[in-house]
């Protein structure tokens, strides 16, 4: 991203990740996604810099999960099913639960990067925002000034220009940087025109699965944010994007696994058509993926894909019980004997090490008294 010029002071620029999740089919993606997290922020704070700040996963299910102890999160409310029936778009949750979290968080960062459990993070990621401009990932299909979308779009900002249209930021919530104050703002705004576009029939229809998304992006620009920086190599979304790196000096940072990889056993990509080789996240939604996932062809040439079965493997295979954990189909064994791998392995040995030092601090403070 564009860093504003002269000294940066990092610590002020950290932002707060909050993961929205629900449901068995994030369980075990939620697992992994803050794995990486952890992962990646230790090799941020190590390589100095660092803007990534603490994490919370944000439960909209209203009742705790077997993760609490694992994952940093707060339980909120479901979008109560009286205020609108919703039972077929679990999603409409999303924005209710993030009213929820602006009322209730207490963190020390002064920005927010929303993300989600599909994402793997690939290296430590900076704040992309410049000032207090939020920064977010651009997606095609969101598209309110579109011929046969734009009358739709006014539905619910009013009869607005071409121009004021074309100001609405194609994108998503996730992954989108924003400020906590600018949140405040939007998450009730948002939250609202997405139940008024899921209670609208043709706005329903038209915008389907991603209708929230299109609340999102028209509830910023009705809270005032007219401009959002937009970074296409803010994240990756394999098979269709294929390198490490969009660019020269512009690596992708998040991995999004939400299309399904197709493969010929010769390598060959196969869209639209179930390959020989393939996954789809949509294949574990009641299972969660198993440890050892066998590697993409030998001939197959996408770095992306090939990172996601490794970074899914190193993660599977780190976190205890992992095998006893699938077999459950997704519960966390309560009782585990095997000792963590990998990252996790050396977060527990520099705990372990950190503990050690402060207790003979004490130990010596004690005998100089």
């Amino acid at each position: 991203p564009t860093r504003p010029k002269g000294i940066v002071d990092h610590e002020a620029r950290r932002y707060h990740i909050v993961t929205s999740a629900q449901g068995a089919a994030v369980h075990w993606q939620a697992r992994i996604h803050y794995y990486w997290y952890k992962k990646q922020k230790a090799r941020c704070e190590l390589e100095g810099g660092c803007e990534m700040g603490g994490f919370t996963r944000l439960l909209h299910s209203g009742a705790p999960d077997d993760l609490m102890d694992e994952i940093p999160t707060m339980v909120v409310d479901p979008l109560p099913q009286e205020m609108v029936e919703h039972s077929w778009y679990v999603v409409l949750n999303r924005p209710y639960a993030f009213v929820q979290w602006v009322k209730k968080a207490k963190i020390p960062e002064k920005y927010v990067l929303m993300a989600e459990p599909d994402h793997v993070m690939l290296r430590p990621i900076p704040n992309f925002m410049t000032g207090e401009t939020p920064a977010s990932f651009p997606f095609f299909y969101i598209e309110p000034a579109k011929e046969g979308h734009a009358l739709i779009t006014q539905k619910f900002t009013g009869p607005i220009s071409r121009r004021e249209l074309e100001e609405i930021a194609p994108i998503g919530n996730s992954p989108t940087f924003m400020s906590f104050s600018s949140m405040e703002t939007v998450m009730p705004i948002w939250m609202n025109v997405s139940i008024a576009i899921f209670k609208d029939a043709e706005a329903n229809k038209v915008w389907g699965w991603v209708q929230e998304m299109y609340g999102f992006a028209i509830g910023a620009w009705l809270g005032g944010i007219k401009k959002f920086d937009l970074f296409l190599h803010l994240m990756a979304q394999p098979p269709w994007d294929t390198k490490l790196d969009m660019a020269v000096n512009k690596p992708f940072y998040i991995l999004h696994y939400t299309y399904g990889m197709d493969y010929k056993l010769t390598g060959e990509f196969t869209p639209g058509k179930y390959g020989a080789w393939r996954f789809d996240k949509r294949s574990h939604g009641g299972k969660p993926i198993p440890r050892h996932m066998g590697d993409p062809p030998e001939k197959m040439t996408n770095e992306l894909v090939r990172t996601l079965i490794n970074s899914f493997n190193e993660a599977t295979d780190a976190i205890p019980c992992w095998d006893k954990y699938s077999a459950d189909n997704g519960k966390v064994p309560t009782t585990c004997d095997e000792e963590p791998k990998f990252f996790l392995l050396e977060e527990k040995l520099a705990k372990e090490a950190a503990a050690k030092k402060a207790g003979s601090k004490a130990t010596s403070a004690v005998a100089t008294q």
